[in-house]
């Protein structure tokens, strides 16, 4: 016998389906093969030899064991031969694939136990073969068990998911719940570190201020909306908004740059119309990148005076006390960054006691995406809220501007005021 190739023994010629099954379940019963792989065997023997059997021919089945070389080593063989296959279907469908297909048989190995020497059984030896119903009942009974198992196994197997499923899910609302803490503790610490970047609240006497801020995203309060405003030692007054491009602390850094730069050069007494262009030179070799638009405002209060310098920001709306008429208050000029920065020129009002000045960022007008449409809104919202204390104005007008919000930006509005002069008692009149 040859190493590695099989010693097999063929028995009779089978021409009955009963008669070859009975043979399967002999041959399987000799080499111990389990119910399971028996059930498909027979299955698929009897299907591949139908054709055969069905015409009057023969088959016979050949039985036999590998010597221990590779790749066969220690295996049983089972050979079904004298098969017609003319256009019979893939036999790899069938529920017992064979390991080895010729044009007239088939074969199938399958591992031994480990054994001293060669394993060859006598094809004749082992118990008389029981009749079908007896085996189809025995393979029945075998596969019912190893459904059981299995089913038995895919319950365990779905608990144990459901608990880590719920386990997951649990960790996860954790997670979540921290995160939802961090961003709120982050966006506390960025709101106080916003908060501190910003001036103080400036009192001057016969002048209003105030100012309302919102972010776009609430859990992270740092943007590029930024004001400022002082005292100049003439008594004049002094504002700057800026709206840098960007989000967050980038952002703000771009516009921190731009309102110190803006308050060095006024307080060093540079002409109004003068510093943007100043700001742009002494900025854009030290930050890389930056854009914002500006705004700049000089009031006397006093005189009423109002001057105004811009670089491509919106223009600021004013309010007449005393007929309701509004004006937005345009001034030519490109923003820190932009090609040719600088205000163009200046823009000269006269305010009297009670007009209302509202300076913004676009935030405040280009949430609905239609800057003109926005404008609109801007009049109707301030002559509604023109009567209210300047302190709630820029909130009361904001909140009636953000009504419906498609693009979220943030947003600053900032309101001053001349206030009534007191009258004295020689005004009063006899």
């Amino acid at each position: 016998m040859t190493a590695g190739k099989p010693s097999v023994r063929t028995g009779p010629a089978l021409r009955a389906t009963p008669a070859l099954r009975q043979e399967v379940r002999r041959i399987a019963k000799i080499y111990h093969l389990g119910p399971d792989t028996v059930a498909r065997l027979v299955l698929t023997v009897s299907s591949l030899a139908a054709r055969t059997l069905d015409e009057g021919g023969s088959v016979t089945l050949g039985e036999g064991t590998c010597e221990p070389s590779p790749p066969a080593a220690g295996h049983a063989v089972l050979t079904l031969e004298g098969l017609d296959t003319t256009g019979e279907p893939d036999p790899t469908g069938l529920p017992l694939p064979p390991t080895r297909t010729l044009p007239h048989s088939v074969s199938w190995h399958f591992p031994l136990p480990d054994r001293q020497g060669p394993f060859l059984p006598s094809p004749r030896a082992g118990s008389p073969s029981a009749s079908d119903v007896d085996a189809y009942e025995m393979e029945l009974r075998a596969a019912l068990v190893r459904l059981d198992g299995l089913e038995r196994q895919q319950q365990l197997l779905e608990d144990e998911l459901s608990e880590t499923n719920d386990g997951v899910l649990a960790l996860y609302l954790q997670l979540e719940e921290r995160e939802e803490q961090l961003r709120w503790a982050q966006g506390q610490t960025l709101l106080a570190m916003e908060d501190a970047l910003r001036p103080a609240a400036l009192s001057v006497a016969g002048l209003e201020l105030a100012v309302h801020y919102a972010p776009s995203d609430p859990a992270a309060p740092t943007g590029g909306d930024l004001y400022d405003w002082f005292q100049l030692p003439d008594g004049t007054v002094h504002i700057t908004v800026v709206d840098a491009l960007g989000h967050g602390v980038g952002s703000t850094k771009s516009a921190l740059s731009v309102t110190h730069a803006v308050r060095t050069l006024a307080q060093e007494g540079h002409p109004l119309e003068s510093i943007l262009a100043r700001v742009d030179r002494q900025l854009s070799p030290v930050v890389p990148g930056l854009q914002a638009t500006v705004l700049l405002a000089r009031l006397d209060p006093t005189t009423g005076v109002l001057t105004l310098a811009g670089g491509s920001h919106p223009p600021a709306l004013l309010l007449r006390a005393h007929d309701g008429t509004t004006e937005f208050l345009s001034v030519r000029g490109r923003g820190v960054g932009y090609p040719l920065p600088g205000s163009e020129t200046l823009r000269h009002e006269v305010l009297t006691p009670g007009d209302l000045v509202v300076l913004y960022t676009d935030g405040l007008t280009e949430s609905r995406r239609d800057p003109l449409e926005g404008e609109v809104r801007l009049i109707a919202a301030a002559r509604k809220h023109a009567a209210l204390p300047l302190g709630e104005i820029p909130s009361a007008i904001a909140a009636d501007m953000h009504t419906v919000v498609l693009h979220a930006d943030d947003t600053l509005a900032l309101a001053l005021r001349l206030s009534p002069r007191p009258r004295h008692r020689s005004d009063a009149g006899p």
